[in-house]
């Protein structure tokens, strides 16, 4: 998980929806090889659906199946490679654009996703698209970030959009250091927006990296009220108490993300590192 957290648009229940597809996929998988006593040592999900495609070469469902299995593991050439079959057939995809530049961004690779998100972006110019564009070219100090918030405030009134840009514009300038107005933005997406957890953890990671873990901690207390299962919440108040010299208290909410996301790698790392 990264250090520091990114916008929250459409990305979720994309996220979510392949989750979804993803588990009912590997449960199927797994009732189908018990059913006909499938014990082979490289039997394996993604064999599984090669073997399937190659059956079905013109499954878009199957092939799809198998990019979000090697998307999970990580595979992330492989599943460019299998995306790049889906496009040459439908190069007016929105979404297999938008797919492609997330694969992209995820393998640290931020020339090409920004290219292939302008694509997506160039077929079906949503909002959602252009806020994770720019919410991208905000983390990496590019005032683009503040042009393209501009245009979706001009051109769309919903007070989530608006709340979306006052963060990216934010996420800017605490990324180029202008920190006063970078808490003045988040504080307004806040107000816009109660709910909007990624701006409390923005305001704590200032305070985090100017060492005030105090004033830090507050911040990411404050944010855990807002969303008890937000495993950041936890995780960055367990890092102001190992700051604080506070073992106990550091232990506890490294525990609490790790129940929360047992995926924090970084969480356990710290566990074993205390006790």
């Amino acid at each position: 998980m990264s250090d520091k957290c990114k916008i929250i648009t459409k990305d979720f229940y994309f996220c979510a929806m392949k989750l979804v597809v993803l588990f009912s996929f590997i449960f199927l998988y797994a009732c189908n090889a018990n059913n006909n006593n499938v014990h082979h040592k490289n039997n394996s999900p993604v064999e599984y659906l090669k073997n399937q495609i190659t059956s079905y070469p013109d499954s878009v469902e199957l092939r799809m199946q198998l990019i979000d299995v090697l998307d999970s593991m990580k595979l992330y050439k492989e599943a460019l490679f299998e995306l790049d079959v889906l496009i040459k057939k439908d190069s007016f995809n929105a979404e297999n654009w938008y797919y492609k530049a997330q694969l992209y961004e995820k393998s640290k690779d931020t020339v090409a996703a920004i290219i292939n998100y302008k694509r997506a972006i160039r077929i079906y110019p949503s909002p959602d698209n252009i806020l994770t564009l720019a919410n991208l070219y905000a983390e990496y100090r590019n005032d683009t970030a503040l042009i393209l918030c501009v245009e979706i405030e001009t051109t769309y009134t919903d007070k989530k959009y608006s709340a979306d840009c006052m963060f990216i514009a934010g996420v800017y300038y605490a990324r180029t250091g202008n920190f006063t107005k970078a808490m003045e933005l988040f504080d307004l997406c806040i107000n816009n927006s109660y709910s909007y957890i990624v701006a409390y953890l923005e305001k704590g990671f200032i305070y985090y990296d100017n060492k005030d873990y105090k004033k830090a901690l507050e911040i990411f207390k404050l944010s855990a009220q807002v969303n008890a299962t937000y495993a950041d919440s936890y995780y960055w108040q367990a890092k102001c108490y190992e700051a604080l010299n506070d073992k106990q208290n550091a232990i506890s909410n490294y525990e609490k993300a790790l129940i929360l996301d047992k995926n924090l790698q970084e969480a356990e790392v710290a566990i074993k590192r205390l006790k």
